[in-house]
């Protein structure tokens, strides 16, 4: 078996055991950014842990779930790595989740291997993660397995020369790099690049900057939260227009508030992704209904991130 997966049960056994934990809850640690910009990603996320715990009831195998929330604030490597302790030394948590920012989730990840706790990771997407605890298991996706295909698919699709925009941080830089090798090994040229700070961005001088160059198209690699919708406003702003500059990223450029911020300027656009709430399957269908009974909203990629991640918690302690 996997060393991964052997550390990942030796830690789910050490709660699972009933004889000795019978009457004891399961504490669950969510760790995400429930102030700042990500607070909607963390909404989204934390709306659909609610909603499976509504659904599937809070007790698993006869002990109840406790779910105990903390607040990172935003890309918080710091805070995230103090969070995680004092869930563990003090609150005695038995699991660690949430983990919208992949900053937040290497950091936490110290302690999920010092004390030997399981951790969720459901959504933060950079392809390291889950090599830096052998207690760790992901619900979301890596980014360079989409970007690598994606970029390789733009050179099919006609594109020749473009220009790449990323976050300058972990998944921005694994997007980068995936999406521009595909894209290099098809064929095609990139005529620049250039990596956006994470924290409160202005995005108009980064695309004044890619149009100035004029080129096919533009990649973009932003994180989820606000960011996408005040990409769109600075696409608007300059009057890109994606019939003439083609607009390529990953999902979150098109999540429904940023297609809200854009209007018509997104039309044109071409997004990859691992999730879409218009996908038609009867699972989903299920989902995106309760989802809007529940909240009055569709959900997203982060609530799928939390939806499965609950999943996946029940699933193990029920072994």
């Amino acid at each position: 078996m996997n060393r991964h997966f052997t550390a990942i049960f030796a830690a789910l056994a050490v709660f699972a055991a009933p004889a000795a934990h019978a009457q004891q809850p399961v504490k669950i640690g969510l760790i995400m950014p429930y102030s700042g910009q990500f607070a909607d990603a963390a909404t989204q996320m934390d709306n659909a842990i609610k909603l499976y715990m509504k659904e599937h009831g809070d007790t698993v195998a006869g002990r109840k779930l406790e779910i105990i929330r903390r607040d990172t604030g935003g890309v918080a490597p710091d805070i995230a790595k103090r969070h995680a302790q004092e869930l563990v030394v003090r609150d005695r948590v038995d699991i660690l989740a949430g983990f919208v920012l992949t900053p937040n989730a290497l950091a936490a990840a110290d302690v999920s291997v010092e004390a030997k706790k399981f951790m969720v990771v459901m959504n933060a997407a950079t392809a390291i993660i889950t090599t830096k605890s052998p207690y760790m298991a992901r619900t979301s996706l890596t980014v360079p397995q989409l970007n690598e295909t994606f970029g390789s698919w733009a050179y099919r699709s006609g594109i020749r020369k473009l220009y790449t925009m990323v976050s300058d941080y972990g998944p921005g830089h694994d997007a980068e790099g995936a999406f521009q090798r595909g894209f290099k090994e098809a064929g095609g040229e990139v005529v620049g690049s250039v990596r956006i700070p994470v924290a409160n961005p202005d995005f108009f001088p980064f695309v004044q900057r890619a149009k100035d160059l004029n080129p096919e198209a533009m990649y973009v690699f932003i994180p989820g939260g606000a960011q996408p919708a005040a990409f769109g406003k600075a696409l608007v702003d300059l009057g890109i227009d994606s019939k003439k500059t083609r607009i390529l990223g990953q999902g979150e450029i098109t999540e429904e508030n940023a297609l809200k911020a854009m209007g018509d300027a997104a039309l044109g656009l071409v997004t990859a992704f691992h999730y879409d709430h218009n996908h038609k399957s009867a699972a989903n269908a299920k989902f995106v209904s309760a989802y809007n009974a529940a909240w009055g909203r569709n959900p997203d990629f982060f609530s799928v991130g939390g939806w499965d991640g609950m999943h996946l918690i029940y699933e193990a302690l029920k072994k």
